[in-house]
C-alpha cells in the first residue's frame, strides 16, 4: 500500500515475510546442504526479488524436518501460527503448497488463520493469490491433488509392506528376544534363543506369568535392548508367533524366512493354558501344590508337621501330620494331625487381620525406617500411609494369587505356627512384613495371571 505527495517519494509499507520449510523423512537431513536449505534458499531469493514491494525477511526460521504434512501438530508450524496470531508476520512464503499441508481440511484451517490475521500466503513455484476467489479455487485444486498423492503413496507403502510380510520378510523394528538382524533378516541368537525356549517350557510347568517373571528376574534374563522382562513382557513373548517361524501382518500369519525357535506342540500346550481364565488356572495349580504352610507348622512337642493327603470317593483330603506320629505311630503326640484347609484358613485370616491393624502397620513402618536393609532400596520418602496402603492391598489381592505365590508370601511373613491342644499361635517375621510392603509399593506382587 503506497501514498504520494508533491515533495516526498512513495512510502512503501514493510511486509514481514516468514519462510516455512518441511521435509517428510529424516533421510539426508544430516547433510551440510539438504532439502530444507534448498527450499529456504529459493524462498529467500523470491522475497529479495520483491524488496521493492516492501518485503523483508523475518529473523526466525520455521523448519520441520522429518515430519509428515498430514498433520498440523508440527513444532515449527505451531510456532509460526503463534507468531501470526501475535501479529508478527504479514506474508507466509513456502516453496510449494504441499510443504505447508497435504490435507485439504488442514489447509482450510490454516487459511482461516491467515485471513483472520490479514496474512497473505505465497508459493514461489505456484503463482496464485489467496485473496481472490479464483486463487482459492486454484489452491483447492492443487491441494486436492497433493492430498491424493499422499494417500496413493501411503496405499503403495502399505501394499508393499503387506506383500513383503506375505513373503515372510522382516520389515524392521526391534528384533524379538532370541533373534538379531543381519542383512535385513532375522538370525537366531543362540544364547537368547535358549532363554526363550526355557521361558516357554517353564511356563508349561508353572502356569503363572507372575511366578515366571520372578524366576526370569532372578536369572538375570533381559530383553535384546537390556530391559527388565516383567509379566507383560512374558505375555508378549508367549504370544509372539515369530517364534513359530511366522511373519505376522494385520493379524494374519505367513511362513517366515527366519528359523523357528519353538516347536508347534510346545506352542499349542502353552496357549491351551493361556486361553484358560486366571481363576481356573489358579484353582488347578492350587490342587497340584496345596501345601501352603509346609515347613512352618510345629506341634506341642516341637516336632515339625508334614503335608499329607488321601482320596476317598474321588475327593482329596489334605492334612498336616506330626513327624512324631509318622515315626512312632498314632498317640505319640497329643496333636497328631490337623486338617490342612482349616489351619491354612486360620493362619491366612490372622495375616489379613494384621494388615487391618494400624498398630501393626505403624510398627512395620518404624522398623522399616530403622532397618533399611530389609527394603530393596532407600525408604526415606516412604511414609506410614504408604506402608499402610501397600499392605492393605494384599487382602483383596490374596484370592487372585497362584498357590506358589501364596506359599512364598506365607513363608515371607510367617516365622512359625505352633499347634497345641488349646489352639494355635502364629509368630510373624517383622522383616518379612517390611519386605512385603516394599514389594507391594514396587508393584512386584502380581495377580494370578
Amino acid at each position: 500500500m503506497t501514498r504520494t505527495s508533491d515533495n516526498t517519494k512513495p512510502i512503501v509499507r514493510k511486509l514481514r515475510c516468514a519462510v516455512y520449510t518441511r521435509k517428510s523423512s529424516e533421510e539426508g537431513l544430516e547433510q551440510e546442504f539438504n532439502s530444507l536449505h534448498a527450499q529456504r534458499e529459493a524462498c529467500e531469493a523470491y522475497i529479495a526479488s520483491q524488496r521493492s514491494e516492501g518485503w523483508v525477511l523475518v529473523r526466525d526460521q520455521y523448519d520441520d524436518g522429518g515430519i509428515s504434512g498430514g498433520t498440523l501438530e508440527r513444532p515449527a508450524l505451531q510456532r509460526l501460527i503463534a507468531d501470526i496470531e501475535d501479529g508478527l508476520v504479514d506474508v507466509v512464503v513456502v516453496y510449494k503448497i504441499d510443504r505447508l499441508s497435504r490435507s485439504l481440511m488442514d489447509f482450510s484451517k490454516l487459511v482461516e488463520v491467515f485471513d483472520r490475521n490479514g496474512v497473505t500466503f505465497v508459493s514461489v513455484t505456484q503463482s496464485f493469490n489467496t485473496t481472490t476467489s479464483m486463487g482459492r479455487l486454484t489452491l483447492n485444486i492443487l491441494l486436492s491433488f497433493a492430498q491424493f498423492e499422499r494417500e496413493v503413496t501411503a496405499e503403495r507403502i502399505r501394499d508393499k509392506f503387506r506383500a513383503s510380510r506375505m513373503k515372510g520378510m522382516w520389515m524392521g523394528g526391534n528384533p524379538p528376544l532370541g533373534y538379531e538382524v543381519k542383512d535385513r533378516k532375522l538370525i537366531v541368537r543362540d544364547e537368547d534363543a535358549a532363554h526363550v525356549r526355557w521361558i516357554f517350557s517353564r511356563f508349561l510347568e508353572l502356569g503363572s506369568c507372575t511366578e515366571l517373571a520372578r524366576e526370569v528376574e532372578s536369572r538375570g534374563i533381559r530383553t535384546s535392548r537390556g530391559n527388565r522382562i516383567d509379566k507383560k513382557a512374558i505375555y508378549r513373548v508367549l504370544s509372539n508367533r515369530v517364534y513359530l517361524g511366522e511373519a505376522v501382518h494385520k493379524g494374519e500369519s505367513y511362513p517366515g524366512e527366519h528359523r523357528a525357535l519353538i516347536e508347534r506342540d510346545l506352542w499349542d500346550k502353552v496357549h491351551t493354558i493361556l486361553t484358560e481364565s486366571p481363576r481356573i488356572r489358579a484353582a488347578r495349580t492350587r490342587a497340584q501344590t496345596p501345601a501352603l504352610l509346609k515347613g512352618l507348622i510345629f506341634g506341642p512337642d516341637g516336632a515339625a508337621f508334614s503335608p499329607s493327603h488321601t482320596r476317598k470317593g474321588g475327593r482329596l483330603y489334605r492334612y498336616y501330620v506330626s513327624q512324631t506320629v509318622l515315626k512312632h505311630g498314632a498317640g505319640a503326640c497329643p496333636v497328631g494331625r490337623v486338617p490342612a484347609g482349616d489351619i491354612e484358613a486360620a493362619v491366612i485370616n490372622q495375616l489379613r487381620a494384621v494388615f487391618r491393624q494400624p498398630e501393626i502397620i505403624a510398627g512395620t513402618w518404624q522398623s522399616a525406617r530403622e532397618q533399611t536393609s530389609a527394603w530393596r532400596g532407600d525408604i526415606g520418602d516412604i511414609s506410614e500411609t504408604d506402608v499402610r496402603h501397600a499392605l492393605s492391598q494384599l487382602d483383596p489381592l490374596w484370592d487372585e494369587l497362584f498357590p506358589a505365590e501364596q506359599a512364598r508370601i506365607a513363608t515371607l511373613l510367617v516365622e512359625r505356627v505352633d499347634v497345641g491342644t488349646d489352639g494355635l499361635n502364629v509368630r510373624l517375621r517383622i522383616d518379612g512384613l517390611n519386605g512385603l510392603a516394599a514389594e507391594m509399593l514396587a508393584g512386584e506382587v502380581g495377580q494370578a495371571a
